[in-house]
């Protein structure tokens, strides 16, 4: 891999991780033009440390809070000398819904198989690519904003986006337009649930650090590309900055749901060379 290409699709991955057009879907679909049978999992690896890094430096504050709040909640709860009882403060609580969100990822591990398979489907990912667009039609056009926030946001709403998350490992299919919708569905204020899906995309982008990790590890990676797997880090770190700074700047402006048009076009483009290319 050359380093332009590596620029490029570190380009992609920085825009399409967190703007809800769905990452997984943009890459297979130039996965698939570029005949590339298997994705080199040390490229793979720097691409999602490039986007976790971007949502820890705009939230850096938000998560400095959640792990204090969190830390100092479990600490004085086991002091069996505490004289008064112990409340979670809102980051804390923050923190709980985010842990209770990421559990049904769990249920993801037992289909990864027949997910990677879809990767190939293209005729598929049309199909994700146009109900992400439907989802973002529908949240912004006919669903009210709410005023939930981690003070207010139950467990059963964390769990909920927490599903919409896990369904959204499917290629085409948006992980941060699903868990937007839903969330603006359970009656969060449209920031909040912004908010909410990228600290909810931590856990998410470390768990498939980690099994990317594990693979690169067994199957062996290859470094004699690293100059061109760093550049399209780096890339995918400053463009994924810049990316959840646009999807806020949409939200509080009411153009979210404008994306929708995209998200169709991709997916009607999609549909015409896949059957192109029957």
């Amino acid at each position: 891999m050359n380093v332009l290409i590596a620029l490029f699709l570190g380009l992609v991955q920085g825009i399409t991780e967190f703007l809800p057009v769905s990452s997984s879907g943009h890459l297979a679909v130039l996965q698939n033009l570029m005949n590339v049978q298997e994705p080199d999992l040390l490229f793979e690896l720097l691409l999602h440390m490039g986007t976790l890094i971007s949502i820890l430096v705009v939230y850096r504050t938000e998560v400095k809070e959640m792990l204090r709040d969190g830390i100092e909640y479990v600490r004085f709860k086991s002091d069996s000398n505490a004289d008064e009882p112990v409340t979670l403060k809102p980051p804390g609580r923050a923190l709980l819904l985010v842990i209770v969100g990421t559990l049904p990822m769990l249920i993801g591990v037992f289909f990864i198989g027949a997910i990677e398979r879809l990767f190939f489907n293209t005729f598929f990912i049309a199909f994700a690519f146009l109900v992400t667009g439907g989802l973002l039609f529908v949240s912004s056009r006919f669903i009210a904003q709410g005023n939930k926030t981690e003070k207010t946001m139950t467990i059963v709403d964390a769990l909920l986006i927490g599903l919409s998350q896990t369904v959204a490992l499917l290629p085409g299919l948006s992980r941060s337009g699903t868990t937007i919708a839903v969330g603006l569905a359970r009656g969060l204020s449209g920031q909040f649930a912004v908010r909410f899906s990228l600290l909810l995309a931590i856990p998410a982008i470390l768990g498939g650090f980690v099994v990317t990790l594990f693979r690169a590890i067994t199957g062996g990676a290859d470094f004699a590309n690293l100059h061109a797997y760093l550049a399209g880090f780096v890339v995918a770190a400053v463009v994924g900055y810049f990316a959840i700074q646009l999807i806020r700047m949409l939200m509080a402006k009411g153009r979210f749901g404008n994306i929708a048009y995209y998200c169709w076009g991709v997916g009607i483009l999609t549909l015409i060379w896949s059957l192109i290319a029957m």
